[in-house]
């Protein structure tokens, strides 16, 4: 059995610097103007047996304006921050910069009073194994860039620090092929686009 999930990460609401925790704003002219931008290149994904999306609303939002018509799955939300959920990195290091530190170096703390790394990625990797496995269904998914650096994670078996090394762009696409527990990344193209600060 071959499945074939691809990522594509939602547009940007906002530049890196500014991009908040569990960020719940809408897409805003930037992010659409991107959608637009390289719809023609993404639509042949409309195409997938299965099309999903994260409850974020850029996630939502990116998905339909695709074409997907993706159905939410709240498995690929963000990692539930706690306290901190709508604070950029810099607000909560400026609040709590040893529960920052504790969190960015213990892949299972929850000094925010939310998830741990280590369950965040488990559960967006256990959404990943129950896919229906048919012979080469194809799946696409459109989430947040932490939802695919957690399930690049967990499709590598690579350890949780690694998901801090793991860049994702706006409205680039990455595909995991195999069936539950036997996960190959596979290198897709990526839309060329601006650098956003």
């Amino acid at each position: 059995m071959a499945l074939r999930v691809t990522f594509v990460a939602a547009a940007g609401s906002s530049t890196v610097l500014s991009e908040r925790f569990e960020d719940s704003r809408p897409l805003d002219q930037a992010g659409w103007s991107e959608v637009q931008r390289v719809a023609h290149e993404l639509l042949p994904l409309a195409a997938a047996d299965l099309r999903y999306c994260s409850p974020a609303p850029r996630s939502r939002a990116t998905g339909e304006g695709l074409g997907y018509a993706p159905l939410v799955q709240l498995a690929l939300r963000d990692c539930d921050m706690g306290r901190w959920r709508g604070l950029t990195l810099g607000e909560a290091m400026a609040r709590e910069p040893e529960a920052v530190d504790a969190w960015l170096t213990d892949p299972g703390s929850t000094p925010h009073g939310g998830e741990s790394l280590l369950d965040f990625i488990g559960r967006v990797g256990g959404w990943l194994d129950t896919r229906p496995a048919e012979d080469h269904c194809r799946v696409v998914a459109v989430a947040e860039p932490s939802v695919i650096r957690a399930a690049l994670v967990y499709a590598l078996k690579a350890p949780p620090a690694t998901y801090w090394n793991i860049d994702v762009r706006s409205l680039s696409t990455i595909s995991v092929a195999g069936r539950p527990g036997r996960w190959s990344l596979r290198l897709d193209s990526v839309p060329a686009q601006p650098l956003r600060a």
